[in-house]
């Protein structure tokens, strides 16, 4: 985003037009941002056999899955219903990885049947299930175990995900034992190991960490005989939020894993979500009032928690600006949504630029983790989401209406 003659624009569109036609709240997404990111990541394997597989969890909209599959893209899923999107969107069954911690029956069935590449198993009975409903179909499933290094990833204890007191993976030291346990399972290939230790990493040196303790496993794997073919390396790398923020170079960061897995043989997987998205998406929000109670003043606009929780669920900052710079000078305040909570808040004594009823503000970062957490709290309808390309926009979700919220409800009488 850039400002041209004070008015804030995304490529070639001016926000202003769009949260005049398509109303506010709404997110607004940058395609050429998505794909930089996502070509950024691509691009820096150079000539390492790799896949870039989108975190669909960071947002599933259905645009931005056609836009990244068309680019080549492989998609991380963490459910059936993320599965559907992809497939919905373009997406090929044989760049999916299917992750998370507690995938059903109905889950993997729909997986198999889709014909997915490989499944992040993070259990020894999920391994046995997918062996014995593999074994029903007369297939083979190819399977990694997502193994967790008790690395400490320094980002926010709900996002941290590689410690042994979190729920997900099995602790790397008990690999070696379950693999062989599993050469038991006629019906899958074992073929893989997986792990991810967080998101939001503003450091890289716990990934690499990590990373020399998979390879390790790994070359133990196959000393016993394992044909280990690929390596899954998660995702987590951070954005800067923050202006001051300084967030790692993708292609630096490619460029440390390379170094890491030359020469082994391996196709390395990597499932990047908020680095793709996050800086390519804003929320717009109009303001509605301006309160002063006591000495605090708040700025009380149309969006809310509903719209975007981060601040409210992880005390995340989004930074916030003016579509116009006006030139009125600073003010501290709590910018501020309609939910009946006091958790409902977009930001906390921030000073910015004094703004007025009817201003329209874009709140940055929002392209992850922003529309994907949203809920219909206080019976408000969900946004509308916008793709931008090049001097073009269209809505890609239309706004929720009322009739949408009870569509899914029986009539009491």
């Amino acid at each position: 985003m850039e400002y041209r003659d004070h008015a804030l624009y995304m490529e070639g569109v001016a926000l202003a037009e769009i949260a005049e036609r398509a109303k506010t709240p709404c997110y607004v997404y940058s395609a050429g941002e998505i794909l930089q990111n996502f070509r950024a990541y691509n691009d820096s394997f150079g000539d390492v056999p790799h896949s870039v597989c989108y975190a669909v969890k960071a947002n599933g909209n259905l645009a931005l899955l056609k836009l990244l599959a068309e680019a080549g893209a492989g998609f991380d899923i963490v459910s059936g219903g993320e599965l559907f999107r992809v497939l919905q969107a373009g997406g090929d069954p044989r760049k999916i990885v299917f992750s998370g911690v507690g995938k059903t029956m109905a889950e993997i069935e729909q997986a198999l049947d889709a014909g997915i590449f490989v499944f992040n198993c993070e259990s020894e009975p999920e391994l046995g299930l997918i062996n014995a409903l593999a074994h029903r179909r007369g297939v083979k499933a190819r399977v990694a175990v997502r193994v967790n290094p008790d690395v400490d990833a320094a980002t926010h204890a709900y996002i941290s995900t590689g410690r042994l007191a979190h729920k997900f993976g099995i602790d790397i030291a008990d690999a070696p034992s379950l693999y062989e346990r599993t050469r038991q399972l006629p019906n899958l290939l074992i073929e893989g190991v997986s792990c991810h230790i967080g998101s939001q990493l503003m450091d890289p040196a716990p990934v690499m960490e990590a990373v020399d303790r998979v390879l390790g496993l790994i070359d133990r794997l196959r000393a016993s005989g394992f044909d280990i073919k690929h390596v899954d390396l998660g995702g987590g790398l951070a954005i800067a939020y923050k202006p001051e923020d300084v967030a790692p170079a993708i292609a630096a960061f490619v460029g440390d894993l390379r170094a890491r897995v030359a020469g082994r043989g391996l196709h390395v997987f990597v499932e990047p979500g908020r680095s793709i998205v996050g800086n390519a998406g804003v929320l717009l929000t109009r303001v509605l009032y301006r309160k002063r109670t006591g000495e605090k003043e708040f700025v009380i606009v149309d969006g809310a928690m509903n719209d975007l929780i981060r601040p409210a669920l992880y005390g995340a900052y989004h930074e916030i600006v003016p579509l116009r710079q006006c030139g009125r000078g600073k003010m501290k305040v709590d910018v501020v949504g309609p939910v009946c909570e006091t958790g409902d808040f977009l930001a906390r004594e921030r000073e910015m630029e004094e703004v007025l009823p009817g201003d329209v503000l874009a709140i940055c970062s929002a392209g992850a983790y922003g529309f994907a957490q949203s809920s219909n709290y206080n019976a408000r309808g969900r946004a509308a989401e916008v793709l931008v390309e090049a001097n073009k926009w269209r809505i890609v979700r239309k706004r929720e209406t009322f009739e949408d919220l009870i569509r899914n409800e029986i009539d009491p009488a």
